[in-house]
C-alpha cells in the first residue's frame, strides 16, 4: 500500500465516523421531539370530556348514539 491509499482510507474512516455522530445527534433530537409530542397528545386526550353514554330509555338515542 502506498501513503496516498492509507491517507484516503483514514480520511474516509474519519468522514464516516463524523457522519455517524451527526446521525446519532439527529436521532436523539427526533426521539426527544416525538416524546414531547406524545406527552402533549396524552395531556390533550386526558383533557377531553368522555363521550356520553347511550340513552337507555325513551324513543330517541336508544339505538344510535346521536351525539355528534
Amino acid at each position: 500500500m502506498n501513503a496516498a491509499s492509507v491517507n484516503s482510507t483514514v480520511g474516509t474512516a474519519l468522514a464516516l465516523q463524523q457522519n455517524n455522530q451527526n446521525q446519532d445527534v439527529q436521532t436523539n433530537l427526533l426521539r426527544k421531539s416525538l416524546d414531547s409530542q406524545a406527552s402533549q397528545m396524552g395531556q390533550l386526550m386526558s383533557s377531553l370530556e368522555s363521550q356520553p353514554t347511550l340513552a337507555t330509555t325513551g324513543s330517541v338515542g336508544t339505538n344510535i348514539n346521536t351525539y355528534a
